[in-house]
């Protein structure tokens, strides 16, 4: 089983003839991923490097290849449009890759998709997601990860994590130990972004596949603290969490936009403490998050 994504899922490019989207959509398509085509407007009728036709519009590409999902490439001042374009186009899952997309941009956004509740969007400015063996959505190395129903799989997990770096980390700690992943899902450290913690808690633990869940956050912000509280009600499976920024001095930008503390509950130590007294148990170290996995599992660290 997965989320979001799998096997059948028909993927298009909005920006393929970029530098950035048409690199991205070799990689895509080297995985396994169903690449069906991609849009440029002006370019419609033409083919990029690898074949897969190019259209004007995501309408034009839906309906000639029945795509439900797109992975988008546009530069910044394009993209909320290129969003909700995808999103009226009636694509199921949009995975927003641009980062930079002006925080005005994305609110007006957010209040679009509430007309389209079909429509999932992940990110923006985050690596995608996976289903390892079956569908890469984005930036990833596909080659860290370990399909779950691999042999040498011996548990599953779901990752979930504001920070693309840390998500293969995550990755990689994981596989070296035989913990496949079910489907790993960079959400982006953006303030104003598509699905957050909570949601995907909620398909992973739904997911019977999936055996536990990584969460992965940061400074800035209460996502990490909300959903934790959200988890100790709702969450059955062993859950394993790290959060980034412990030495940030409060009232400095991080990186990524979210990543600003003022100094109470958004800080390193206050989201570690809200996940401790939800039962989750935190790695101190990026090094350590697959092994305090394994740990919770049962299985050798």
């Amino acid at each position: 089983m997965s989320i979001l994504v799998n096997k059948d899922t028909k993927v298009i490019t909005q920006g393929i003839t970029g530098s950035a989207g048409a690199f991205h959509t070799k990689g895509c398509l080297d995985y396994g991923t169903k690449m069906v085509g991609g849009t440029t407007p002006g370019k419609g009728g033409q083919k990029d490097a690898n074949g897969l036709p190019i259209f004007d519009t995501v309408e034009d590409a839906v309906k000639q290849t029945g795509a439900d999902a797109t992975m988008i490439f546009v530069p910044p001042p394009f993209a909320a449009d290129a969003i909700m374009e995808a999103a009226d186009a009636g694509i199921k899952t949009i995975v927003a890759i641009t980062e930079g997309i002006p925080v005005l941009d994305m609110v007006k956004v957010k209040a679009f998709l509430k007309g389209y509740p079909q429509t999932v969007l992940i990110g923006p400015n985050c690596p995608g997601v996976i289903t390892p063996g079956e569908c890469k959505i984005g930036i990833m190395p596909g080659y860290i990860h370990l399909p779950a129903n691999d042999p040498k799989s011996k548990k599953t997990v779901g990752i979930i994590s504001r920070s693309g770096t840390l998500t293969y980390e995550a990755v990689w700690q994981c596989a070296s130990r035989g913990i496949g992943q079910t489907t790993a899902v960079g959400i982006g450290g953006d303030p104003v972004k598509g699905l957050n913690f909570i949601e995907l808690l909620d398909l992973f633990n739904k997911d019977a596949k999936t055996d536990s869940i990584i969460m992965i956050g940061e400074i800035g912000g209460t996502d990490e603290a909300d959903a934790a509280a959200w988890a100790a009600k709702n969450v059955k499976k062993p859950m394993t969490a790290f959060i980034a920024g412990r030495t940030a001095p409060p009232g400095k930008r991080m990186g990524h936009a979210g990543a600003i503390i003022s100094g109470g509950d958004d800080t390193a130590e206050a989201k570690i403490a809200a996940l401790k007294k939800a039962g989750i148990a935190v790695a101190e170290s990026p090094a350590t998050i697959g092994e305090t996995l394994a740990k919770t599992l049962g299985l050798a660290a």
